[in-house]
């Protein structure tokens, strides 16, 4: 009970520490819409404010589902997981004979692999996607499969697309709730702080990417579908580190531990990052979804995290306990 009573104390810090920077972010803006005219930088602040407003939203649900304990968390992952897939898919090829390895992926692979991090089950959900689904979801693709014509046309690449959205949107980001079935000694059931403590160096670090990438970055790392630069991903890797220090607290890992965990999540998210660009850049596309209004869609919100999730989730869980 203690124990609990500490993890809602840290949670509300944090929220209100988040709070205070969405009230700072909203007043500024506010004060640079009364001064500016209409024009092309009045737009610009506007959309700054649309997506601060949007920011309100997430960390009133997310810190909610924290407090709740892990079953919000697990079903606040379920939903978002559902959403991301859904747009996902929307921009993939497709065709009559996926109908059944859709409601597969959708409605029984999805809900297991969330059922199965609930009940604490880590060989199977770690298995669960890259193994059974991968095999069997072709499987039902052939099966469904009217004449050769159509069953047989961009076979493949409707599988991959079918198995990069599960991988993507279901098992990496399952890793994030299944950090509260990691049994860390002395840790207790402070689990929510520690998928807080994740999420927020990664979004602060991104975040900080954005801005000195933007103002001061010369060179850019992948300039075919990304803006980043090294000098803006340098900066993000610093203020990452820096912010996993100084939030140790939060964690089962000593200062220096806090900051090299810190920087390896945020490198890997930035990998991921990259990666769901080059995958926009090939659909043509500017974001995943318009859902969460400024921000686009839940990939967007997500392919950091996701791609550092399974990573952290493992590394902790090899370091720290079973």
């Amino acid at each position: 009970m203690e124990m609990m009573d500490e993890t809602s104390s840290g949670l509300l810090f944090l929220f209100a520490a988040c709070c205070g920077l969405l009230v700072l972010a909203t007043l500024i803006g506010e004060v640079l819409r009364a001064r500016l005219p209409r024009t092309g930088a009045h737009l610009v602040v506007e959309t700054y404010l649309t997506r601060v407003n949007s920011w309100w939203g997430m960390v009133f649900l997310f810190s909610l589902a924290l407090l709740i304990g892990p079953v919000g968390i697990i079903l606040l992952f379920a939903f978002c997981s559902m959403a991301a897939m859904r747009e996902f898919l929307t921009l993939t090829t497709k065709s009559k004979a996926d109908h059944w390895s859709l409601i597969a992926a959708f409605y029984v692979i999805l809900p297991l692999q969330y059922f199965l991090i609930w009940l604490g089950e880590v060989g199977l959900f770690s298995t669960l996607i890259p193994v059974y689904a991968y095999l069997m979801l072709p499987i039902l693709s052939v099966l469904r499969g009217g004449n050769k014509q159509t069953a047989d046309k961009d076979f493949l690449a409707r599988i991959s697309e079918t198995q990069w959205g599960l991988m993507i949107c279901v098992f990496c980001a399952s890793f994030i709730p299944a950090l509260v079935t990691l049994d860390i000694p002395g840790y207790g059931d402070r689990a929510p702080m520690l998928i807080a403590w994740l999420v927020f160096v990664i979004q602060m670090g991104d975040l900080m990417e954005y801005f000195t990438g933007r103002k001061f970055g010369k060179r850019k790392v992948a300039a075919a579908v990304s803006p980043k630069t090294l000098e803006g991903i340098g900066c993000g890797a610093a203020f990452a580190a820096g912010l996993g220090l100084l939030l140790t607290w939060m964690t089962p890992f000593s200062p220096l531990m806090a900051m090299v965990m810190a920087l390896i999540a945020y490198m890997i998210g930035v990998g991921g990052s990259l990666v769901m660009a080059a995958i926009k850049s090939d659909r043509g596309i500017k974001n995943w979804g318009h859902l969460i209004p400024g921000q686009g869609g839940f990939v967007d919100q997500l392919d950091s995290v996701v791609f550092a999730a399974p990573i952290f989730f493992h590394l902790t869980r090899y370091l720290y306990g079973g």
